[in-house]
């Protein structure tokens, strides 16, 4: 009978060597699956560590382009914030992920998908969903919802004392106060001294965003520019220096704007499997493209189409952090929103000081904005006295209503 074969995707943290070296204990052959998402790691020692622990084969795949590109850039174009404060970073990287893992399956010849989330949170969610879309033929392996994986391992302790029985390389030796996760859109802290709502975030924890008392006391002033609502190109105003890569562009954002502190939130938010979880965020170049898009949408995108947007953006939201990218529903509402986006273009000046993303202006090609039409002091083609019969007819059902209630009162 021929071994079976898995796919794991592989951090080279605590857990998921445990899993590798558990599932090869149950007679898988296992295929260790590596993503760069833009996370600060030694891929090529993670590869080791996969390795000395067991792993028949490592893929180590480059994923920034296909994330910035396919996924955070059009979800900020679809205005995607969760709960109005959340840009998304952590949901929208497991659809990518989740994707390449598909691939990788496919290509060895496997016949399981394995993943370390916790039973408790959204990732579990959203590696599983984007598995049922994209093979459902395929088994999903879920230690953490394992009954005799959750009797072995009931803390952090088993998992170490697992492996050094096993000779298992992991950097991990005690508790941390808590737990982060990140890619090249944000950094994510929970779990430990976080699960309290009400205890400040220790300074130093912040590794993308400086404190406020320590950001440059001038402004940096920068261009970005967009098409169909897309970055194409990001200008800084003060060095002359010039970006049109995507991969390149965010992560200039992301130094610039932690230099000035920005993108940092604090949150309560509410996951999918019904528990509220305290999240604390860094999204430095991704707060930037929101805020900047946001102001060209204002002189660019006719205001009945933007309303329709927004009336569908918190749905949209909910999608990508409920983990139903790979969905009729998301088909649906991106062949929306590529509409909503067309002639979206022009650029926006900004000014990045202490925290704050300032506009100090904007000019699009594609501009509905009338100068003329909205001076005071020329008529511009506005006959002002159209405005009366305006109001008139809007005037109607007000008036009928106050109406009823008078009458309503007097009986």
């Amino acid at each position: 009978m021929s071994q079976k074969k898995v796919v794991l995707a592989y951090s080279g943290g605590l857990d998921t060597a445990c899993i590798l070296k558990t599932l090869i204990q149950e007679g898988y052959d296992v295929v260790a699956f590596v993503a760069d998402v833009g996370q600060l790691e030694d891929f090529d020692d993670i590869e080791r560590r996969a390795r000395q622990t067991g792993a028949s084969a490592v893929f180590v795949e480059d994923l920034r382009q296909e994330f910035v590109s396919d996924f955070m850039f059009p979800a900020i174009a679809g205005n995607a914030v969760y709960e109005n404060r959340y840009l998304l970073g952590t949901a929208l990287a497991r659809p990518v992920i989740a994707k390449r893992q598909v691939e990788v399956a496919r290509k060895v010849g496997a016949t399981a998908l394995a993943h370390g989330a916790t039973g408790k949170g959204n990732d579990q969610v959203r590696f599983e969903l984007a598995f049922a879309a994209l093979a459902p033929d395929l088994e999903v392996i879920a230690p953490w919802k394992d009954p005799d994986f959750l009797a072995r391992f009931q803390g952090r302790r088993d998992l170490l004392d697992f492996a050094a029985e096993h000779d298992i390389p992991v950097e991990a030796t005690a508790e941390k106060p808590y737990s982060s996760d990140e890619n090249i859109m944000h950094r994510s802290y929970e779990a430990g001294m976080l699960e309290d709502p009400d205890a400040a975030p220790p300074a130093d924890m912040f590794k993308l965003t400086r404190a406020l008392e320590a950001t440059p006391d001038q402004a940096d002033r920068i261009v970005i520019r967009f098409k169909d609502a897309m970055p194409v190109e990001l200008e800084n105003i003060g060095d002359g220096t010039k970006i049109t890569d995507p991969v390149a562009l965010l992560s200039y954002l992301n130094d610039l704007g932690g230099r000035h502190g920005i993108g940092r939130i604090d949150i309560v938010e509410n996951r999918f499997v019904g528990i509220k979880s305290r999240g604390v965020y860094e999204t430095p170049g991704g707060t930037i493209l929101h805020f900047a898009l946001r102001d060209l949408e204002g002189i660019a995108m006719d205001r009945e189409v933007r309303r329709l947007r927004d009336m569908l953006s918190p749905r949209f939201a909910e999608i990508i952090y409920n983990g139903f990218w790979f969905s009729p529903e998301m088909d649906f509402i991106e062949a929306a929103f590529r509409k909503s986006s067309e002639l979206i273009d022009g650029e926006v000046r900004l000014g990045l000081f202490k925290g704050n993303v300032l506009v100090e202006g904007r000019s699009s090609p594609s501009s509905l904005y009338d100068q003329d039409l909205s001076s005071m002091d020329i008529a511009g083609g506005y006959d002002q006295q159209d405005a009366r019969g305006f109001i008139r007819v809007n005037a109607l059902r007000l008036t009928a209503h106050r109406l009823i209630v008078q009458q309503v009162e007097e009986e």
